[in-house]
C-alpha cells in the first residue's frame, strides 16, 4: 500500500494551474454515487488497494510479497495473501523471497479478511507491531466542517516540477527516503497531468505556510466495486512537517483532495490513515472507520 495519511506532525513552487484555495472547501464536493456505499462495498474496495512503486520488484501468486527499492526505507512487505492457505507454508515462501532480496526482515500487512492463524503466527516467530492504520471512508459529496486553523494556508494542485519538488521536500523529511532523482520526478509529473477537461486519475496537492511547503497528499481515482456506486478516491501520503502541525496544513490537503476527486467522478473518498495521528482529525472530517489493518515486522 502506499504511505498512510499522517501527520507527523512523504520555497514557493511554479504557477499551479488551478487557483489556491483559501475558502472552506464543503461547498465544492457535488459528486452523488448512483447507488449506497454498504459498509461490504467499502471493505472490497479497500481490499482491492495494492499499490507499490513502478521501481519495485513484486511476486504475485498466494500472495503479494514487493521488495521496494533501495530509495525508500520499507524493505520486503507482504501486501495481501490468501486466507484459505495455512499459514506457516504462506511465511516461510515470504521469508525465502525477502531473503533472496538481501533482506533481514519481512514486514506484513495482517486485517480482519486473513486467516485467524496468521498474526499468532508471525508474532509466535518474533513479529512485532510498527504500524496501525484505520481504514476509513466518506462520500465526497457530503458537508465536512472547516477548519478555522487553515487560514492563511495555500494550497495547489501538484501540475508543475517546482510544485512536486516542493512535495518530495516534505516526503523526505517525513518519510525518511531519498530525495527523487531527474527520473523520478519526471515519471510522477506525467502521472499527475490532468486531462482536458480539467480531472486527473492521479492527483497530488501541496501546502505552503508562509511561502514554504509543509503538507502534501495525493489521491487516485479509479472505479468501484460495483458499477453503481461509480468512482473511488483512494487517498494516500499525506504528510505534514512536525513544525506545521496543529495550523491546519492536514486538513487543507485533507480539503483540496476531497474537491478535486469528486470533480474527476468519485463519489467515496477511502483512506488508511494512522490510529495514533491522522485517523482522529479523519474522523473529525467527517470519516466513518471500517477496520483497522496492523504491519508486522518479523526478524528473519
Amino acid at each position: 500500500m502506499p504511505p498512510p495519511d499522517e501527520d507527523i506532525s512523504h520555497l514557493p513552487g511554479g504557477r499551479s494551474a488551478r487557483v489556491t484555495r483559501t475558502r472552506p472547501y464543503a461547498d465544492a464536493m457535488t459528486a452523488e454515487p448512483a447507488a449506497a456505499w454498504s459498509t461490504s462495498d467499502v471493505l472490497a474496495a479497500s481490499a482491492a488497494w495494492q499499490w507499490y512503486p513502478d521501481d519495485a520488484s513484486v511476486v504475485t501468486g498466494d500472495h503479494t510479497i514487493v521488495n521496494w527499492p533501495d530509495w525508500s526505507p520499507q524493505g520486503a512487505v507482504v501486501l495481501a495473501a490468501r486466507p484459505d492457505r495455512e499459514p506457516a507454508g504462506l511465511l516461510d515462501e515470504a521469508a525465502d523471497a525477502a531473503r533472496g532480496w538481501g533482506r533481514d526482515h519481512l514486514s506484513w500487512w495482517v486485517s480482519g479478511a486473513d486467516n485467524p492463524d496468521l498474526e499468532p503466527l508471525l508474532r509466535s516467530r518474533g513479529a512485532e507491531t510498527v504500524e496501525t492504520v484505520d481504514v476509513l471512508a466518506r462520500p465526497t459529496g457530503s458537508a465536512a466542517p472547516a477548519d478555522p486553523a487553515a487560514a492563511g494556508i495555500d494550497v495547489h494542485q501538484v501540475t508543475t516540477l517546482d510544485h512536486l519538488r516542493d512535495a518530495d521536500v516534505v516526503d523526505v523529511a517525513v518519510w525518511d527516503q531519498q530525495p527523487m532523482d531527474a527520473a523520478r520526478l519526471g515519471a510522477e509529473l506525467d502521472g499527475l497531468r490532468p486531462a482536458p477537461d480539467g480531472t486527473a486519475a492521479a492527483l497530488r496537492v501541496v501546502a505552503y505556510l508562509d511561502g514554504r511547503p509543509v503538507a502534501t497528499g495525493g489521491a487516485t481515482v479509479v472505479d468501484a466495486p460495483r458499477p453503481p456506486l461509480g468512482r473511488v478516491a483512494r487517498l494516500w501520503g499525506a504528510a505534514t512537517l512536525p513544525s506545521a502541525r496543529g495550523r491546519g496544513a492536514y486538513r487543507a490537503v485533507l480539503g483540496e483532495r476531497l474537491r478535486l476527486a469528486s470533480a474527476a467522478g468519485a463519489t467515496l473518498a477511502l483512506v488508511k490513515g494512522r490510529a495514533e495521528t491522522s485517523a482522529p482529525i479523519l474522523v473529525r472530517g467527517g470519516f466513518t472507520p471500517y477496520a483497522t489493518e496492523r504491519l508486522l515486522r518479523v526478524p528473519l
